[in-house]
């Protein structure tokens, strides 16, 4: 799944670390996120697209890759 989170962040001029205590994981999971090497819960998902006043579709994506064949 494919994220707009460091875009997201850069427009409110958060950091890494500022949104990991506002979402409650830490710093190096907003990174994973980021990085595409991790991809967060439902819940955590939702807490960021909260943060930023986004929805869901704005910051998060599937890709090809995610569906079931």
């Amino acid at each position: 799944m494919k994220n707009n989170v460091r875009v997201e962040r850069a427009v409110v001029r958060m950091t890494q670390t500022e949104l990991a205590e506002r979402v409650g994981v830490s710093r190096q999971t907003i990174n994973a996120i980021e990085s595409g090497k991790y991809v967060p819960s439902t819940v955590l998902s939702l807490k960021i697209c909260r943060i930023f006043g986004r929805s869901f579709d704005d910051v998060f994506q599937l890709e090809d890759s995610d569906w079931i064949k």
